[in-house]
């Protein structure tokens, strides 16, 4: 089934390209129609209560066919294909220690597998206080979702308006890879109409509004060491109105994974260890030795 979807895949990004983006379009397919996912596992540093915690996070990077209309993954493509599209999915797992009791939180980034535009973002949040889950859908002028909370008076509808050229901070993590071709140029940067991630508007319980930002990408690259290794990277660096900032060190060569990470004021991420698993098919017993490879083992 698994090798169906990505066969279908294959065809939808078949369409007439120059020999640049033919070359770079055989370079995406090969890596990510090939019926597995990228996993990337880190040392997180989180701020919370205004205490340093260390947690894991995990990067799960699929494609998989997704409802234009519903904007659920797809069982069978074949059933309705005018409403089906390929869709870049990325899981990040985020969870770490508070005292006595733990967060564990996954946000969900859904993008168009062509041109990277988000169609979805949800989140989940569960501690021992109790369950948050938030849903964002993008149309093409507006986002509209849904937030759930334990806490009085935050749960409600979620209706922004869509800025032409927007970028949702939870997007960050997939754009900034260039996996088609790079965002910026080196030396280049830009000021866009920004939306901060619901993460860190969970933690700081904030109600999510667009403001603005200014991405750069460094002259240079830039040598990093982490925990999976050195790097040659890429520099991204992006100041947020209101003084957060953020900066994302990109792996030079393909796949550009992120090698490290950092959004004030809430965390940051090192590499450990990255694979490509069909993890789906690995939940029997032992094969959670598989987390080795990402350096998340125990």
């Amino acid at each position: 089934m698994r090798s169906r979807l990505c066969t279908w895949l294959l065809i939808v990004v078949s369409i007439s390209l120059t020999p640049a983006s033919a070359a770079a379009e055989k370079e995406f397919g090969a890596w990510w129609y090939d019926g597995k996912a990228e996993l990337n596992g880190y040392r997180l540093t989180v701020s919370r209560y205004g205490e340093t915690r260390s947690g894991t996070s995990v990067m799960i990077y699929v494609t998989e066919p997704f409802s234009e209309s519903g904007r659920v993954k797809v069982n069978d493509h074949t059933k309705n294909p005018e409403d089906t599209f390929g869709a870049l999915k990325l899981n990040l797992v985020r969870d770490f220690q508070t005292g006595i009791y733990d967060y564990n939180t996954m946000v969900s980034t859904f993008v168009r597998d062509t041109s990277f535009e988000p169609v979805k973002v949800s989140f989940t949040s569960a501690e021992w206080c109790g369950h948050v889950y938030e849903e964002l859908v993008f149309g093409q002028h507006e986002v509209r979702g849904t937030y759930h909370s334990y806490f009085e008076g935050e749960s409600g509808a979620v209706e922004l308006q869509y800025p032409q050229g927007g970028v949702a901070e939870d997007n960050l993590f997939i754009l900034l890879r260039g996996l088609r071709k790079d965002y910026l140029e080196p030396g280049e940067s830009r000021s866009v109409d920004y939306l901060p991630g619901v993460f860190h508007s969970r933690l700081a319980h904030q109600e999510l509004q667009w403001t603005r930002a200014r991405i750069e990408r460094a002259v240079e690259t830039v040598q990093v060491a982490v925990p999976a290794g050195g790097f040659d990277t890429v520099l991204y660096t992006i100041e947020i109105d209101g003084g957060r900032t953020g900066s994302f060190h990109i792996e030079a060569s393909y796949p550009h994974r992120i090698v490290k990470w950092s959004l004030s004021p809430d965390i940051e991420g090192v590499l450990t260890g990255s694979t490509r698993l069909a993890y789906w098919g690995l939940n029997g017993e032992g094969q959670e030795s598989h987390l080795d490879q990402i350096g998340l083992g125990q």
